[in-house]
């Protein structure tokens, strides 16, 4: 099984919507027993809470399943748990590193490293444009689903 962990800082904008949208691509490719998908936070100001609404707006527009989400603080121990460790920004990076002490197997990455790019995903708490943060999660998560394909000979 494959863990994957989507990070950013408050777990209830950008990493759910990279954990669902991930879960959805994977469901897709038939995948689904493969993969366990989560996703946490580096703060703890929104433990607890559900999904920001403008999340699940976009989750109702493309038809993205989700179900049962409360916002999580990411742990020391799910540098253990989990195979990838992704981030959202560099703020986010840095603070993973932090919470996990380093990371000497090279399993923390930024999300949009695997669509090309070097860019951040936008938070939406601020910007407000919940439609640039999916493109750039969906690129960055079928860029991801692709890596591991590869690596992993799925085929």
């Amino acid at each position: 099984m494959i863990k994957v962990l989507f990070v950013c800082h408050g777990n209830i904008c950008r990493s759910p919507m990279a954990q669902f949208v991930f879960q959805h691509l994977v469901d897709q490719a038939g995948l689904t027993a493969c993969f366990h998908i989560s996703s946490a936070a580096t703060s703890t100001e929104e433990i607890g809470n559900p999904i920001h609404h403008g999340t699940m707006g976009i989750f109702r527009k493309y038809s993205i399943p989700c179900s049962g989400h409360h916002a999580v603080q990411m742990k020391k121990t799910d540098y253990e748990k989990y195979d990838w460790l992704i981030g959202m920004d560099q703020a986010n990076i840095r603070n993973m590193n932090r919470i996990c002490g380093g990371d000497p197997n090279n399993k923390i990455y930024k999300l949009t490293a695997f669509a090309g790019s070097s860019k951040d995903v936008a938070d939406p708490w601020y910007t407000g444009d919940f439609e640039v943060t999916y493109r750039d999660v969906l690129a960055g998560c079928q860029g991801l689903l692709e890596e591991i394909r590869n690596r992993c000979g799925m085929f």
